[in-house]
Protein backbone atom coordinates (compact mmCIF):
# COMPACT_ATOMS: atom_id res chain seq x y z
CA UNK A 1 0.00 0.00 0.00
CA UNK A 2 1.62 3.42 -0.91
CA UNK A 3 2.25 6.50 1.03
CA UNK A 4 -0.26 8.15 -1.55
CA UNK A 5 -2.94 5.75 -1.33
CA UNK A 6 -3.11 6.06 1.82
CA UNK A 7 -3.15 9.51 2.32
CA UNK A 8 -6.25 10.14 -0.59
CA UNK A 9 -8.44 7.59 1.36
CA UNK A 10 -7.86 8.96 4.68
CA UNK A 11 -8.97 12.54 3.51
CA UNK A 12 -11.92 11.04 1.06
CA UNK A 13 -13.30 8.51 4.04
CA UNK A 14 -12.56 11.02 6.55
CA UNK A 15 -15.78 12.79 5.04
CA UNK A 16 -17.82 10.20 6.29
CA UNK A 17 -20.29 7.89 3.75
CA UNK A 18 -20.53 11.08 1.69
CA UNK A 19 -16.56 10.25 1.35
CA UNK A 20 -16.78 6.27 0.62
CA UNK A 21 -19.45 7.56 -2.31
CA UNK A 22 -17.38 10.04 -3.44
CA UNK A 23 -13.90 7.21 -3.39
CA UNK A 24 -16.40 4.77 -5.60
CA UNK A 25 -17.61 7.82 -7.91
CA UNK A 26 -14.28 8.66 -9.24
CA UNK A 27 -12.52 5.47 -8.58
CA UNK A 28 -9.11 6.74 -8.70
CA UNK A 29 -8.19 4.13 -6.46
CA UNK A 30 -9.63 0.43 -7.08
CA UNK A 31 -12.96 -0.31 -5.40
CA UNK A 32 -11.91 -3.26 -3.46
CA UNK A 33 -9.40 -1.22 -1.24
CA UNK A 34 -12.15 1.78 -0.64
CA UNK A 35 -14.86 -1.11 0.39
CA UNK A 36 -12.14 -2.38 2.86
CA UNK A 37 -11.10 0.46 4.02
CA UNK A 38 -14.82 1.48 4.37
CA UNK A 39 -15.07 -2.15 6.23
CA UNK A 40 -11.94 -1.12 8.51
CA UNK A 41 -13.65 2.12 9.69
CA UNK A 42 -16.89 0.39 10.72
CA UNK A 43 -14.70 -2.06 12.92
CA UNK A 44 -13.46 0.75 14.52
CA UNK A 45 -17.08 2.39 14.97
CA UNK A 46 -16.47 5.49 12.56
CA UNK A 47 -19.09 4.22 10.53
CA UNK A 48 -21.98 1.96 10.58
CA UNK A 49 -22.16 -1.14 8.08
CA UNK A 50 -25.45 -0.67 6.77
CA UNK A 51 -24.58 2.59 5.45
CA UNK A 52 -21.68 1.99 3.97
CA UNK A 53 -22.88 -0.57 1.55
CA UNK A 54 -26.01 1.77 1.50
CA UNK A 55 -23.65 4.52 -0.29
CA UNK A 56 -20.65 2.31 -1.55
CA UNK A 57 -23.33 1.30 -4.20
CA UNK A 58 -24.65 4.55 -4.59
CA UNK A 59 -21.09 5.69 -5.18
CA UNK A 60 -19.92 2.69 -7.75
CA UNK A 61 -23.52 3.21 -9.24
CA UNK A 62 -22.54 6.87 -9.74
CA UNK A 63 -19.28 6.19 -11.67
CA UNK A 64 -21.39 3.97 -14.04
CA UNK A 65 -23.80 6.23 -14.52
CA UNK A 66 -21.01 8.69 -16.25
CA UNK A 67 -19.31 5.97 -18.22
CA UNK A 68 -23.07 5.32 -19.41
CA UNK A 69 -23.79 8.57 -20.54
CA UNK A 70 -20.34 9.03 -21.82
CA UNK A 71 -21.28 5.90 -24.08
CA UNK A 72 -24.49 7.03 -24.55
CA UNK A 73 -23.84 11.11 -25.65
CA UNK A 74 -20.08 10.74 -27.03
CA UNK A 75 -20.11 7.37 -28.80
CA UNK A 76 -17.38 5.16 -29.80
CA UNK A 77 -15.31 8.07 -31.46
CA UNK A 78 -15.24 10.03 -27.87
CA UNK A 79 -14.53 6.71 -25.97
CA UNK A 80 -11.20 6.44 -29.02
CA UNK A 81 -10.07 9.42 -28.53
CA UNK A 82 -10.19 10.03 -24.43
CA UNK A 83 -11.03 6.34 -23.45
CA UNK A 84 -7.79 5.83 -21.79
CA UNK A 85 -7.95 9.20 -19.48
CA UNK A 86 -10.72 6.50 -17.79
CA UNK A 87 -8.51 3.57 -18.53
CA UNK A 88 -10.51 1.62 -20.70
CA UNK A 89 -8.95 0.88 -24.14
CA UNK A 90 -10.30 0.07 -27.49
CA UNK A 91 -10.19 -3.79 -26.84
CA UNK A 92 -12.42 -3.40 -23.46
CA UNK A 93 -14.86 -1.64 -25.97
CA UNK A 94 -14.69 -4.48 -28.71
CA UNK A 95 -15.29 -7.14 -26.29
CA UNK A 96 -17.73 -5.54 -24.16
CA UNK A 97 -19.39 -4.44 -27.47
CA UNK A 98 -19.42 -7.89 -29.14
CA UNK A 99 -20.85 -9.44 -25.71
CA UNK A 100 -23.67 -6.84 -25.72
CA UNK A 101 -24.71 -7.10 -29.31
CA UNK A 102 -25.00 -10.84 -28.70
CA UNK A 103 -26.38 -11.31 -25.55
CA UNK A 104 -28.43 -8.60 -24.67
CA UNK A 105 -28.93 -6.22 -21.42
CA UNK A 106 -28.13 -9.10 -19.04
CA UNK A 107 -24.44 -8.35 -19.89
CA UNK A 108 -24.17 -5.72 -17.82
CA UNK A 109 -25.13 -8.03 -14.68
CA UNK A 110 -22.78 -10.67 -15.07
CA UNK A 111 -19.50 -8.34 -16.28
CA UNK A 112 -19.51 -6.46 -12.97
CA UNK A 113 -17.64 -9.81 -11.28
CA UNK A 114 -15.13 -9.82 -13.97
CA UNK A 115 -12.47 -7.55 -14.03
CA UNK A 116 -11.72 -4.48 -15.96
CA UNK A 117 -14.82 -4.92 -18.12
CA UNK A 118 -17.09 -4.33 -14.62
CA UNK A 119 -16.42 -0.85 -15.64
CA UNK A 120 -15.90 -1.22 -19.82
CA UNK A 121 -19.24 -2.83 -20.15
CA UNK A 122 -21.44 0.72 -18.92
CA UNK A 123 -20.44 2.46 -22.21
CA UNK A 124 -21.84 0.00 -25.31
CA UNK A 125 -24.72 -0.02 -22.88
CA UNK A 126 -24.91 3.48 -23.35
CA UNK A 127 -23.80 3.38 -27.35
CA UNK A 128 -26.79 1.47 -27.50
CA UNK A 129 -29.54 3.09 -26.30
CA UNK A 130 -30.36 0.49 -23.01
CA UNK A 131 -33.01 1.38 -21.20
CA UNK A 132 -31.66 3.14 -17.95
CA UNK A 133 -34.04 1.46 -16.19
CA UNK A 134 -32.77 -1.49 -16.91
CA UNK A 135 -29.17 -0.74 -17.18
CA UNK A 136 -29.68 0.72 -13.25
CA UNK A 137 -31.44 -2.11 -11.87
CA UNK A 138 -28.36 -4.51 -13.54
CA UNK A 139 -26.13 -2.48 -12.19
CA UNK A 140 -26.81 -2.08 -8.75
CA UNK A 141 -28.43 -5.90 -8.00
CA UNK A 142 -24.59 -6.73 -9.17
CA UNK A 143 -23.21 -3.90 -7.03
CA UNK A 144 -24.82 -4.62 -3.49
CA UNK A 145 -23.19 -7.97 -3.04
CA UNK A 146 -19.97 -6.87 -4.24
CA UNK A 147 -20.12 -4.01 -1.48
CA UNK A 148 -21.50 -6.22 0.82
CA UNK A 149 -18.35 -9.02 0.59
CA UNK A 150 -15.50 -6.39 0.79
CA UNK A 151 -17.16 -3.92 3.23
CA UNK A 152 -17.75 -7.50 5.14
CA UNK A 153 -14.02 -8.69 4.78
CA UNK A 154 -12.62 -5.46 5.37
CA UNK A 155 -14.03 -5.19 9.17
CA UNK A 156 -13.35 -8.53 9.63
CA UNK A 157 -9.33 -8.26 8.96
CA UNK A 158 -9.57 -4.71 11.03
CA UNK A 159 -6.08 -3.39 10.69
CA UNK A 160 -4.96 -5.74 7.92
CA UNK A 161 -7.73 -4.42 5.79
CA UNK A 162 -4.99 -3.50 3.15
CA UNK A 163 -4.40 -7.36 2.66
CA UNK A 164 -7.66 -7.96 1.21
CA UNK A 165 -6.30 -8.38 -2.39
CA UNK A 166 -4.32 -11.48 -0.94
CA UNK A 167 -7.26 -12.81 1.02
CA UNK A 168 -9.42 -12.40 -2.00
CA UNK A 169 -7.62 -13.73 -4.43
CA UNK A 170 -7.60 -17.22 -4.67
CA UNK A 171 -11.84 -16.79 -3.81
CA UNK A 172 -12.10 -14.33 -7.11
CA UNK A 173 -10.87 -17.40 -8.99
CA UNK A 174 -14.33 -19.41 -7.83
CA UNK A 175 -16.38 -16.59 -8.00
CA UNK A 176 -15.24 -15.81 -12.01
CA UNK A 177 -15.64 -19.22 -12.67
CA UNK A 178 -19.38 -19.30 -11.62
CA UNK A 179 -19.73 -16.32 -13.27
CA UNK A 180 -18.96 -18.10 -16.24
CA UNK A 181 -20.76 -20.30 -15.63
CA UNK A 182 -23.72 -18.63 -15.21
CA UNK A 183 -23.02 -16.30 -18.41
CA UNK A 184 -22.76 -19.59 -20.68
CA UNK A 185 -26.12 -20.91 -18.93
CA UNK A 186 -27.52 -17.35 -20.10
CA UNK A 187 -25.85 -17.55 -23.39
CA UNK A 188 -27.66 -21.34 -23.66
CA UNK A 189 -31.06 -20.08 -22.75
CA UNK A 190 -30.76 -16.52 -25.26
CA UNK A 191 -29.53 -18.91 -28.00
CA UNK A 192 -32.92 -21.01 -27.34
CA UNK A 193 -35.04 -18.22 -27.12
CA UNK A 194 -33.80 -17.04 -30.57
CA UNK A 195 -33.81 -20.39 -32.43
CA UNK A 196 -37.90 -21.11 -30.97
CA UNK A 197 -38.22 -17.46 -32.29
CA UNK A 198 -37.12 -18.81 -36.16
CA UNK A 199 -39.77 -19.44 -38.40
Amino acid sequence: MTHVIMQLLNAIVSLGYFGVALALAIEIIPSELVLAYGGFMVSLGHLNFYFTVIFAVIGITIAQLILYYIGYYGGRPFLTKYGKYFLIHNKHIDITEQWFKRYGAGVVFFARFVPVLRQAISIPAGIAKMSLKTFLLFTILATIPWAIIFVYLGEKLGQNWNKIKDVTGPYMHIILLVVLLLILIYISIKIVQKRSLKP
